[in-house]
């Protein structure tokens, strides 16, 4: 019988550095669906960030936004967003403490004025070299209103960890999530409806597939893939990824940039 499998997308099939899936990972997943198995992208990213690059490698459909978002096939299967009300007070709220956003829609990306200087400056920071984020500021949506109703998360660069914390506070009816990096250095908080996860997500497509979680497996390398590897049979963690992701893991694989999903699939004997 095939499996069912959910694989993360930045910094498990695209690159970390490049931002592009390597062409071992592109030939595991094709040879894995050949095979028989599913194959579905479980990830932060909304809808209008997966890019032909992606479809291209062939998928069985997607989990978007950390679980706003379930399609099967073409066939939405959960979208859930946040309110215009909800929307307006977080972006108001990220002005108000000057925190670079954008609001994550299946329509767009939409960001703050200042956004992708400020993730640029970090990225030199960190990596010592020029930006290479690939169609991701290209395809954004400039200088259009943050004030919308389709919106499935907020995600807005962190000044400090205690950014994050004053999030948890002031948004206590909604989900605060983190990402890049483990607490307390991610990059990144988000804002997104209460109740989401990519565990939830998971469970809402396997009871549409009507599939068992023991026939799944996970693959992921930060701390926001750690309930995807709960909920599924078995988890596998990227070599280049996160120590939480790591000791959550079953089996930890080479880094993205060194074929690591080619020999977990390899492993697992999945092609």
């Amino acid at each position: 019988m095939g499996k069912i499998l959910f694989i993360d997308v930045d910094g498990t099939l695209c690159s970390p550095l490049y931002n592009k899936p390597p062409r071992s990972a592109v030939e595991a997943i094709r040879r894995a669906r050949a095979n028989g198995h599913k194959v579905y992208i479980c990830t932060g990213r909304s809808k209008a960030e997966v890019y032909e690059d992606i479809w291209a490698i062939g998928l069985d459909g997607m989990i978007g936004g950390n679980g706003c978002f379930v399609e099967d096939n073409g066939e939405v299967i959960l979208h859930q967003k946040l309110s215009a009300e909800e929307c307006r007070h977080v972006v108001d709220w990220c002005k108000a403490n000057d925190l670079e956003f954008y609001l994550e829609c299946n329509s767009g990306l939409y960001p703050s004025p200042f956004y992708r200087q400020r993730s640029e400056e970090a990225y030199r920071k960190k990596y010592g070299r020029e930006p290479q984020y690939g169609d991701f500021f290209e395809k954004m949506i400039y200088n259009a209103s943050p004030y919308r109703d389709d919106v499935n998360k907020i995600s807005f660069r962190l000044n400090s960890w205690q950014d994050y914390l004053n999030a948890c506070e002031e948004f206590s009816s909604l989900h605060v999530g983190c990402w890049g990096g483990d607490a307390p250095n991610c990059s990144h908080g988000d804002v997104s409806p209460e109740g989401i996860s990519k565990a939830n997500a998971i469970r809402v497509l396997l009871d549409h597939l009507d599939e068992d979680a023991s026939d799944t497996v996970a693959f992921g390398d930060e701390a926001v893939d750690i309930p995807m590897f709960e909920i599924c049979g078995y988890a596998v963690a990227m070599g280049s990824g996160s120590e939480s992701a790591k000791k959550a893991a079953d089996h930890i694989t080479a880094g993205t940039d060194e074929d690591g999903l080619y020999k977990a699939f390899e492993y697992l004997k999945l092609i």
